[in-house]
């Protein structure tokens, strides 16, 4: 896999969007300036075009196809990157007249996740949805196959393994169903002993780049990756948290979500994502600084009802804080959380609130459990958290924190 940082100059990207109505098309174009930031290259300008739909042949019309290449001539462009999903058709006639290498919207993401993945799982996923993407896509990849040599949307399966046939891509696809199957396996195994050992967990999600890994890092000093570029972790990481009233919880984080994110990576990550689902509190985290805080909340929250979260607490946190005068910190984003990862403002409340919203009520206690009663000290140990432990000549002195059902056990023997 070649890098982009080992590449001699950095690849110069023209983006090109279509506006048909359907959705926010200078958002979206927005949004893939910071994608194509990530890749590594440098949007140098974009353009938008208004169409009632995508031109089936050239995707813009032709007029505005002859500007993009008039702009790659001029301005040294060596990518250009459509804004949505293009066919083979449509890449071999802007190719041809713009004489520089096309790419679309799901190649970028598909390219940044095989940059970005780290575990052989996150490897795994990323080349079974890169083949996925490919298999349809086979037939009159002549022009743009011979373009390759590394860069931007050539990462993950690479020249040879497009130049198969598709059967040796299907049985490739079935090879790596069978790993990830091998590994879903352990991780529910992991899971089920995370139940049996009554291990609670808190999963962060939220768009993209809203902080999730500095976040993490302050909260448990996990060493996480945390960049200002989107998509800087695909692999979930989990670490202990100790939260107030004792009790320590197991804290995940996320791959990051993105608008128009392609059907088949969400299903590529979807084991990964049900972590998240499986979480016994979630921490929904947006960045409140950003323009479209409102629309990224309300991804996350359609993605955690599409798993199946409805009953789990969702704790709505604003991050980047810090980065807002007090006029928007006072908009309303309803029932939220307003902290900076960064400073650490607002992390006691968030802590205190994860406390609250725990699945069963826990709560720290102080005993004098007498030394006939010595049974309980060990209940504790099992089925609760015990902070500290001295044996006097009166019993045995506790601190623990315990749930509802031990506080019956032990509330007769509280100091």
């Amino acid at each position: 896999m070649e890098l982009i940082s080992n590449e001699e100059k950095v690849t110069r990207a023209l983006l090109v969007g279509v506006d048909t109505g359907e959705y926010d098309a200078e958002a979206s174009l927005d949004e893939l300036e910071e994608l194509v930031k990530s890749a590594g290259a440098e949007p140098v300008t974009a353009l938008l075009q208004k169409l009632p739909r995508a031109e089936s042949g050239t995707y813009v019309g032709t007029g505005k196809l002859q500007e993009i290449a008039e702009l790659c001539r001029a301005q040294e462009i060596d990518l250009v990157v459509a804004d949505g999903e293009l066919s083979p058709t449509q890449i071999k006639n802007m190719e041809n007249t713009a004489d520089v290498r096309v790419i679309d919207r799901t190649t970028l993401i598909l390219d940044i996740f095989a940059l970005r993945a780290r575990s052989k799982e996150g490897k795994l996923q990323v080349e079974l949805a890169q083949l996925k993407y490919l298999l349809p896509r086979l037939t009159g990849r002549g022009v743009e196959m011979s373009r390759l040599g590394g860069g931007i949307g050539t990462r993950g399966p690479g020249e040879t393994k497009i130049e198969t046939d598709r059967r040796h891509i299907r049985r490739r696809m079935e090879t790596l169903k069978d790993e990830l199957r091998e590994i879903e396996k352990h991780r529910q195994m992991l899971r089920r002993r995370r139940e049996k050992d009554g291990v609670i967990t808190c999963a962060i999600v939220g768009y993209t780049n809203a902080g999730k890994s500095t976040l993490m890092n302050t909260l448990t000093d996990a060493g996480v990756l945390a960049q200002d570029k989107l998509f800087a972790t695909l692999d979930p990481t989990s670490r202990a948290l100790k939260l107030p009233s004792g009790v320590s919880v197991m804290l995940i984080d996320t791959v990051g979500l993105v608008r128009r994110l392609p059907h088949h990576l969400v299903e590529a990550f979807r084991s990964t994502l049900e972590e998240a689902a499986q979480a016994d509190v979630i921490i929904n985290l947006c960045d409140a600084s950003g323009e479209e805080a409102r629309v990224h909340l309300q991804v996350t929250r359609d993605l955690l009802q599409s798993l199946g979260c409805g009953d789990t607490p969702v704790l709505t946190v604003l991050n980047k804080c810090d980065l807002l005068d007090n006029s928007l910190l006072a908009q309303d984003f309803g029932s939220c959380i307003k902290i900076s990862a960064k400073t650490g403002e607002g992390i006691d409340r968030l802590l205190e609130a994860i406390d609250d919203n725990l699945p069963v009520r826990m709560q720290r206690v102080s005993l004098m459990i007498p030394f006939a009663q010595a049974g309980l000290v060990n209940d504790i140990r099992q089925g609760g958290t015990l902070l500290g432990e001295e044996y006097t000549a009166s019993g045995v002195a506790v601190e623990a924190v315990v749930d509802e059902m031990l506080y019956a056990k032990v509330k007769d023997y509280l100091q």
